[in-house]
């Protein structure tokens, strides 16, 4: 990544290498953005003012997304983002399709490393290497009459969908 601006560089953490660096115009919900770069632990947006003279910073951790969408079109791409907590997502838009493919695949990686299994998918598969063992059944709390989900043990409604447990 030779084209790196220095002072993207100086904010970098230890250990944080930058992985993809698109310097154009993308728009972010209100806030004009002269580039992004995508490290490997988070977005940054670099934010122009004062006659470009001055830049400020914005980042995400990738522990802060919860999901990215990948909207392609024919020549150009946006790149969706949504927030964990709320808010506005993150649209990085007019990528060439070339740069939003590469963006995109550098999130999902990233998302799937900082976050727990359990919150990108797969909850059901047991870790590789290791057998589920059975609960026991007085461990265990009653069956869900409306999704199927195991209550926890004493619990009066359903932490999935919130009907009642029948007991």
């Amino acid at each position: 990544m030779g084209n790196v601006p220095q002072d993207v560089i100086r904010i970098l953490g230890p250990g944080e290498q930058v992985q993809l660096f698109i310097e154009q115009k993308i728009y972010h919900p209100r806030i004009n953005v002269d580039s992004v770069v995508l490290t490997n632990q988070r977005i940054i947006l670099r934010h122009p003012h004062d006659l470009r003279l001055k830049r400020d910073f914005t980042d995400f951790s990738y522990t802060d997304v919860a999901n990215a969408i990948l909207d392609k079109g024919l020549l150009r791409s946006t790149v969706k983002c949504e927030l964990r907590f709320g808010g506005d997502p993150l649209n990085l838009a007019d990528l060439p399709n070339s740069d939003a493919e590469k963006a995109y695949g550098i999130i999902r990686s990233n998302i799937s490393r900082y976050q727990t299994p359990f919150a990108t998918g797969y909850a059901a598969m047991a870790p590789v290497g290791q057998m589920p063992q059975p609960m026991a059944a007085a461990a265990m709390g009653v069956r869900c009459p409306k999704c199927g989900q195991i209550g926890s043990q004493g619990a009066k409604f359903c932490g999935a969908c919130g009907a009642t447990l029948q007991k």
